[in-house]
Order: C-alpha cells, then structure tokens, then sequence
C-alpha cells in the first residue's frame, strides 16, 4: 500500500459531525485484547500528533502552513476522540490499565524483533523488562481490588510475573537520553519505529498522569503516580532515537505518513468489523493530510517526500502478537542491566560513585519498604494470602524472581545480586 498514491478527497470533506463523533463503544466481555491494544495505540498516536502540530504552530510564522496545521489538526482532534469513546464506560481504570501494559509490552516485542538498528533494539529490550513489571504489579493490584484475573483481560497470550523491579527502574533523567537516528541514512522500518513507540510510551505516561488522582485508594494511587515517573524516563529515552535535524515540516511528513501506516497495519490485523471500518476510515484521512503535508513541504522547503520516506509503499505492517519465548529470553539475558551514559551496563558493574546509585538513593532514601510499586505488592500478598498473583507458564527464568511470597527490591538495583 503506498499513501501517496491513494485516491483521497479535498481537505475540508472530511470535517465530520459531533454525532458521528461519538461511536458505539467496545463489549469488554466480548473484544479480543488486541483489538483494545490496537484502540489504546492509535489513541495515542492521535495524541501524539495533535501536540506536535501545537508545537509546530507555536514555532512557525507562514499563514498557509499555520492554517493547514489548524485545519489538519482539528480533523485529528475528531479521530482521536472517536478512538477515545471506544473505551466502555463499564471498563474500570485498572481494566484499561492492563490493557495499556499488555500494549507496552507486546508492541514493543513485535517492534523489536524486526528492528535491525542495534542503538533502537537495545531500547526496545531495554524498556521492554519494565513495561512488563508494570503489568505485573497492576495485575496483582486488580485482583485485589477487583477480583479480576488479568490472564483473561490479556488472553493468555501475555505472561504475566516480575520483570526488572520497578523500584530498579529510577534512574538519573541524563542516563535515559540515547544516540539519534540520522534519518537519511535510518531504514523506514527505524523510523516507523520511533514515531510508533514514542507515541504508545507517551499515551501511557499521559494516561497515568491523569488518572492516578482518580484511583480509590491510597496505594493504587501511589502506584499509578510512581509507575508514571518511569513511563516518563522512557519517553525520555523513545523521543531521544528521532532525529531531531529534521525540519519541522520534514517532522510533520513523517509524523503523517506514520499515522497512515498505523492505521493501515490495524485495518489489516483486526478481526472486529466494527473497529475495522473505522481503521479504514481514519487511514483515508491520513491520507489526506499526508499530501497536505509533503506539498507544504515541497512549496517551502523544495524538498521531495521521498528525501523522508522514500517512494511511499508501506514496509513490512505492525502486527501485534504474543512474544512469550522473546520476552522470556530477554528476561534471562538483560535482568541486571542499568542504563549508563548513551548505553546500558550491568548493575553489578558500575562503581560505587556512578549517578544511578545516587539517584537511587535521592528517590528511593534507601527505604524500599516506602516504595509504592513494593508496598502495592506488601498490599497484595496479604490480601492474597501471603502469595502473589502470576500467570505463567512455566517457572519464571531468574532464580531470584521465583519466590512467589516475598518481593524482591535488590535484583538489578544493588550490587550484591
């Protein structure tokens, strides 16, 4: 499928109604997780591209380009809220919440297991072992507060167990920021990925920010608030692989023909039918605004599109899926890494004076026991029976994360594991 080939209709047909903007929304009992995924995704790259092309417009000064922005944007005002209401309003905060971590981690597996830039793999794995700590936590904290087994909300196709422990994952903010694509030389697929990660991390960190206050108890509210500061150092990390030479205008092709492709990957996977002609419906759109967006850059800057992403047709499509050998294996080889500088190190390596420790020690005042993310689950193994909750399938690969009955807080935090 190529964007720019795609036969589309004039910028202003598709101002749609206050009506059509509110769909029938999603049976929770009945929508296959990835299709929540697929609806927790391109809510977020919507959002994602509504508060670029604020920022554009705040740092432009051409009438035409201004006005396209505007136009464009109230459109993408439209879809993101038609994708926002798909969400029942019989799904709790925390229902929401697995889906959002099932997302973080599946997604992230399916990106990095094609994605041959090591600086972005690296990143993708990284990141990868703390979404699906998150997961965990939040699952235990459903059972709990819910009565809900998340193995059904996830579909089985996700493990759910520790990953690196959250209370691992706060690091010195410098330490989050990584080397950058250089987009001429980048594959489209490197690219692909950056925009789609970085969009997906930023919806959940905006998720958390906003709803923590919402939670009915103390605990889960601290859990939300902690868990936000990480998906934060994350998309500290995804923003930091873009290339930040590019032009705005070059910026904002890219971010539409990312929308595009997105939306054509849903369209392609999704068994809902209802969802389905929505993803088909919003990708014309893209389409759209795609063309708007490559002549302004033509007119402007007398650059071709395919100096962004070359003749147009789609690399391979994003499908999400089940990456159980894939998560376990990363799980088994990069437990105890830490971030460092524009890479990543073993814990058990860095010396005594590296600014992680220092850090560590600023947020955490060396007192796991007041760490929301370890009280949720001091919270949980009582209420549980002294035992947390866990699906897997088989025991877990590290030695040290199998004791179902205690949480671990030094596992690639201190040096003494």
């Amino acid at each position: 499928m190529n964007p720019i080939t795609y036969e589309t209709k004039e910028l202003s047909a598709y101002f749609k109604s206050l009506k059509d903007m509110y769909p029938k929304a999603y049976n929770k009992n009945k929508t296959g997780p990835y299709s929540k995924t697929r609806v927790i995704l391109m809510n977020g790259t919507e959002y994602e591209s509504v508060w670029f092309m604020h920022q554009f417009a705040r740092h432009c000064n051409e009438k035409e380009i201004l006005e396209s922005l505007a136009i464009i944007r109230r459109q993408e005002q439209w879809q993101q809220k038609h994708i926002a209401c798909l969400k029942p309003i019989n799904e709790s905060i925390l229902e929401t919440t697995i889906g959002y971590e099932q997302l973080a981690v599946d997604l992230t597996a399916s990106l990095a297991i094609y994605e041959e830039d090591p600086v972005n793999k690296k990143a993708l794995d990284f990141a990868l072992l703390e979404d699906f700590d998150h997961l965990y936590r939040f699952a235990n904290l459903l059972m709990v507060d819910k009565k809900i087994d998340a193995k059904k909300l996830v579909g089985g196709f996700t493990e759910i167990m520790p990953g690196r422990p959250t209370i691992a994952e706060h690091r010195h903010p410098a330490d989050d920021l990584k080397p950058h694509m250089n987009a001429k030389k980048a594959s489209l697929y490197s690219k692909l990925v950056g925009c789609t990660i970085t969009a997906a991390e930023q919806q959940t960190m905006n998720y958390y920010m906003n709803i923590a206050q919402w939670y009915k108890n103390d605990v889960g509210r601290k859990l939300y608030s902690e868990i936000a500061m990480i998906e934060e150092a994350h998309v500290t990390q995804y923003e930091s692989l873009k290339d930040p030479n590019m032009t705005w205008l070059e910026q904002w092709v890219m971010h539409e023909y990312a929308e595009a492709y997105l939306y054509y990957s849903a369209y392609e996977d999704e068994d809902n039918l209802e969802l389905k002609d929505i993803w088909y419906d919003h990708f014309e759109m893209e389409c759209a605004h795609l063309k708007e967006a490559v002549r302004l850059l033509k007119k402007y800057e007398k650059k071709d599109y395919t100096e962004v992403f070359g003749d147009g047709e789609f690399p391979m499509l994003l499908k999400i899926g089940s990456h159980k050998d894939y998560i376990r294996d990363v799980i088994e080889n990069s437990i105890t890494l830490t971030a460092k500088d524009d890479n990543y190190k073993d814990v058990n390596k860095l010396t005594d004076k590296d600014r992680y420790f220092c850090y560590q020690q600023a947020i955490t005042c060396d007192d796991p026991k007041s760490v929301p993310s370890h009280l949720v689950m001091d919270y949980c193994l009582k209420e549980l029976g002294g035992e947390d909750y866990r699906y897997q399938d088989k025991p877990h690969p590290i030695k040290q994360l199998q004791n179902r009955k205690k949480d671990n807080t030094t596992i690639a935090r201190t040096k003494t594991e």
